[in-house]
């Protein structure tokens, strides 16, 4: 993870967890998990932006507009980190998808 200045992002927190420390809102979730959500709405709606994605993105999360800002400010500084942890979530949950359909085609065999 890099440098961590938490003057520069107030009510941004690093977590520990078994995969390392990551950058989260205060009382709220991972930054990663923020950026997920706005990249979710961009792909379903590509013309919302600016205030009508952060608001998108408050209805989506159910987070304060202080908040996404925060992780959207968070984000523009630390771009690459936040999408290796957006990426390995969704090949986390890839791989839990193929595991679960392994094992449905299995019972269905029997």
């Amino acid at each position: 993870m890099s440098l961590y200045d938490g003057a520069k992002y107030p009510g941004i927190l690093l977590r520990d967890g078994p995969t390392g420390q990551r950058a989260a809102l205060a009382g709220g979730p991972d930054v990663w998990e923020v950026i997920a959500a706005r990249h979710a709405i961009k792909a379903a709606s590509p013309e919302l932006d600016g205030d009508e994605l952060v608001t998108e993105m408050m209805a989506s999360t159910e987070l304060t507009r202080h908040s996404v800002d925060v992780a959207l400010h968070y984000y523009a500084d630390h771009r690459a980190e936040i999408d290796e942890w957006i990426a390995a979530n969704e090949a986390a949950a890839e791989q839990g998808e193929l595991l679960w359909r392994a094992e449905q085609a299995r019972r269905t065999v029997r």
